[in-house]
């Protein structure tokens, strides 16, 4: 059941990621709650990118005919909450995540792994350079 789940989470994911999310977070919350399956917790580093962000899970997952009950929060862009039925997904500014702290709360929750390609890349330090554009 696990592996069904984890592949059904797939499409959020990939949603989630397409719009440079960070600290993207998935909680198996069923042996928790009966509100959702699945919790997927992520961060933006602006009011802007959290709505944006928020707007493009929207968009990507409607290709997949997928739609949310519910959605809370763009007009802010502190906290979106997206209500998939079996999947909440939370698209947070760092700060107000930071306060609220779910993963804490929640942190009986078993965490479903992240690909990972799918992981933030480290911080290089400054401009990446195209091969084709020497200085």
């Amino acid at each position: 059941m696990t592996d069904d789940l984890d592949a059904a989470l797939n499409p959020f994911i990939q949603a989630v990621l397409g719009k440079k999310a960070t600290h993207v977070v998935a909680l198996d919350v069923r042996e928790l709650t009966s509100i959702a399956d699945v919790f997927i917790i992520c961060s933006g580093r602006s009011n802007r990118q959290v709505v944006a962000i928020a707007e493009h899970i929207e968009r990507q997952l409607r290709k997949h005919k997928i739609k949310p009950l519910s959605v809370e929060g763009t007009a802010e862009g502190h906290w979106v909450l997206m209500d998939y039925g079996y999947v909440i997904v939370h698209v947070f500014f760092e700060t107000v995540r930071s306060f609220y702290d779910l993963e804490g709360l929640w942190n009986d929750a078993r965490r479903i792994p992240i690909p990972a390609a799918a992981s933030p890349k480290p911080a290089s330090g400054g401009r990446t350079r195209h091969p084709d554009h020497e200085a």
